[in-house]
């Protein structure tokens, strides 16, 4: 037996027949065991299973989403986390690439609304990408990066040091576009204090040390965008850079393109950068003490950690996601949870189902709760709009408010009033929906009436904002100026809100309308008895109050006719006056001949005769001296005023001259330049002529 074993291994395919065999079993216990799981696990076969939408078998839809729910009710699968993976890589894809000034804050609740802490990556790459793509977006992209940095400022660590890795390496490979796009992004991030300004005079260092046509041209692109932020914050250090800009210039040895930029960037000096601000006012969201600033070296190396970019199995998913959420409860607070809540409800829904839920309850009575509901459809329609006229297709189209137009106009109010400064759009959406039906017209005009009789409780600002709305809508015409009878301007029926309100009112109609077509409005014959209260004409001191509040703002030049009845009224006052002393003096004459006797009647009355004449003279004698008195002031006044403007004249042509000098001084430098210049070609030819 031993033998004949022995002769088999001898022989040549003994050892592959052997070798064969036990493949051939391991291949029999793996497809034993893929079956038995199969088995076992029906959701994981599925999903092997699933072709996917580029190409494949073809699967209804029905079936897919079947898949899908099966996938997302088992939370700790490697298949549903990678699902969620893909929802919150689209999320934030679509979140910032809507990103612009006016819905910036509306996106920031979004964004921060999803998992942002598992998926920096993503934001991150977003970001950058965003801002590659469209750089003139810059300011809005370092807007946003601001805001997080406040709450997460991992996050923006991580985005510094991708951007700045991405100038690296465009630095090195002499890729111009994205060093325009990233040295951008830098100054951008330092105008809003996110990164140090170290790091902008070191970049700076780098571009002009050994400054080429691209690099000059890149420094002086980064010096225009982010010079206002660092004169004020180190003036010495942009002195420094500014010389050595000089001394470049100077050395005349860059092309004459590069040349023109930096006489174009002292000419931007000149006027402070007034033209080009670091940080506009509805960018500026965040304060400066809430503010984080980070620190970067240009030359270090740098990790970019592009791990995070891909998906990763996490074996605590629960518990990571329930502390992402209170977190999340810490940032946005509940009011801005239960906005977005209702945001995604709304989304969840096609237009036409929305449509016929809406006016089920429209037709009956509202419950609070409609209310609220409709306020907040009514609030994120206009949130989300670009412009007034989308907002507005959006509000007809879904029919909002059918029923409760007084609930639109509200909304759109009380939306003008939140923000930090008056913004067009609602005007000019107020306008439309005026022109469109008369009943938004009717509501406006009666909000009008309700906010000015409950101004007292709003805050300055809001009280701008509103004056500025409703401005708007009375110089376009779009509300009836006769609703202005509600207004009375006397110093009793008015509060400190409600004057400024009228005055920011009236400031805006004169800015827009000009002083003159406001007068003329107002003189209408047909609605001139309506602004009886704004011109009050029924005792003097009302009087008085209207004409010094419109001269104290500016606009004393619609208050001319009632400068004539107030003068008018204090004759009548004056004669009323006189007429009550010469009553009160025959009264008391009167009484003393009625006590003398009967013999001296006759000398009492050539007394009485006398006594009057002599007060008669004494009355003439002090109208007279009323009038001189009036006559001497209007002189002075006038000499006052003819002084004032000799001053102005005198100060006008202080500054023409100053400036004259400045040019003479301005002309005789080119003249110096010029001859420097002559004699230096002058030179450089005998030279040559030597040679």
């Amino acid at each position: 037996m031993q033998d004949y074993i022995q002769s088999l291994r001898d022989e040549e395919n003994y050892l592959m027949q052997k070798y064969n065999e036990k493949r051939d079993i391991e291949k029999m216990q793996i497809e034993t065991n893929a079956k038995k799981q199969k088995q076992d696990d029906k959701t994981t076969t599925q999903k092997i299973e699933r072709p996917t939408r580029a190409g494949g078998v073809y699967v209804p839809p029905h079936k897919l989403r079947e898949l899908e729910q099966e996938i997302l009710k088992s939370q700790n699968s490697r298949e549903h986390q990678r699902y969620m993976w893909e929802l919150l890589r689209k999320s934030i894809n679509g979140i910032i690439n809507k990103v612009n000034i006016t819905n910036i804050q509306n996106i920031i609740v979004e964004l921060l609304n999803e998992n942002i802490l598992r998926g920096k990556g993503l934001l991150a790459k977003a970001i950058i990408k965003a801002q590659m793509a469209s750089p003139n977006f810059t300011m809005v992209y370092a807007a946003l990066i601001s805001v997080i940095n406040t709450k997460l400022p991992e996050i923006v660590n991580l985005i510094i040091k991708r951007v700045v890795l991405q100038f690296q390496r465009s630095y090195k490979r002499n890729n111009k576009i994205v060093c325009q796009a990233t040295t951008k992004m830098m100054a951008h991030l330092i105008n809003q204090k996110v990164l140090d300004d170290v790091v902008g005079l070191e970049l700076l260092m780098i571009l002009l040390d050994k400054p080429t046509e691209d690099s000059v041209e890149l420094a002086c692109d980064f010096m225009v965008e982010v010079g206002q932020v660092m004169s004020d914050i180190s003036p010495q250090n942009v002195q420094s850079v500014f010389e050595r800009f000089k001394g470049i210039l100077h050395e005349g040895e860059i092309d004459r393109k590069v040349q023109y930029r930096i006489e174009n960037l002292f000419a931007v000096r000149k006027t402070k950068f007034k033209d080009h601000p670091g940080v506009i006012a509805e960018l500026d969201l965040v304060e400066e003490d809430d503010q984080i600033t980070h620190t970067i070296e240009l030359i270090d190396e740098i990790d970019p950690e592009d791990d995070l970019n891909v998906f990763k199995f996490d074996a605590f998913y629960e518990k990571t996601e329930k502390e992402w959420e209170d977190i999340k409860q810490e940032i946005l607070g509940d009011e801005n949870l239960l906005m977005l809540k209702q945001k995604q409800e709304i989304d969840l829904f096609p237009p036409n189902l929305e449509i016929e839920e809406e006016q089920q309850p429209l037709e009956g009575d509202f419950t609070e709760r409609d209310l609220l509901n409709l306020k907040r459809v009514i609030y994120l329609t206009i949130q989300s709009s670009v412009d007034y006229e989308e907002c507005l297709h959006k509000i007809i189209k879904m029919q909002t408010g059918l029923g409760h137009e007084d609930e639109v106009c509200n909304m759109i109010i009380d939306c003008c009033m939140q923000e930090r400064t008056y913004i067009r759009f609602f005007g000019l959406l107020g306008q439309r929906l005026c022109e469109i039906a008369e009943v938004f017209r009717d509501n406006f005009m009666k909000c009008f009436v309700d906010k000015y009789a409950t101004i007292h409780r709003y805050e300055t600002a809001k009280i701008r904002n509103l004056s500025k709305f409703f401005a708007h809508l009375f110089f376009t015409n779009a509300i009836d100026w006769r609703i202005l009878k509600c207004i009375t301007l006397t110093q009793d029926a008015t509060t400190s809100s409600g004057r400024i309100m009228i005055k920011c009112l009236f400031q805006e109609l004169g800015e827009n309308m000009s002083l003159k077509n406001l007068k003329e409005k107002l003189q209408e014959p047909e609605i001139k008895e309506y602004f009886e209260g704004l011109f009050p004409t029924d005792h003097p001191k009302n009087t008085r109050f209207s004409i010094n509040f419109f001269t104290s703002i500016g606009q004393g030049e619609l208050t001319e006719e009632l400068r004539l009845l107030y003068e008018q009224q204090n004759q009548i006052e004056y004669q009323h006056a006189q007429a009550a002393l010469q009553n009160q003096l025959n009264s008391s004459a009167s009484g003393s001949s009625s006590d003398s006797s009967s013999l001296s009647s006759s000398s009492s009355e050539s007394s009485d005769s006398e006594d009057s004449s002599v007060e008669r003279k004494k009355k003439e004698d002090a109208q007279k001296k009323q009038k001189e008195e009036e006559k001497k002031r209007k002189d002075e006044e006038r000499r006052k005023a003819e002084k004032e403007r000799e001053r102005e004249k005198d100060k006008y042509k202080d500054k023409e001259r100053e400036r004259e000098k400045d040019r003479e001084k301005d002309r005789e430098k080119d003249r110096d330049k010029k001859s420097r210049k002559r004699d230096r070609s002058v030179s450089q030819k005998k030279i040559k002529k030597r040679k």
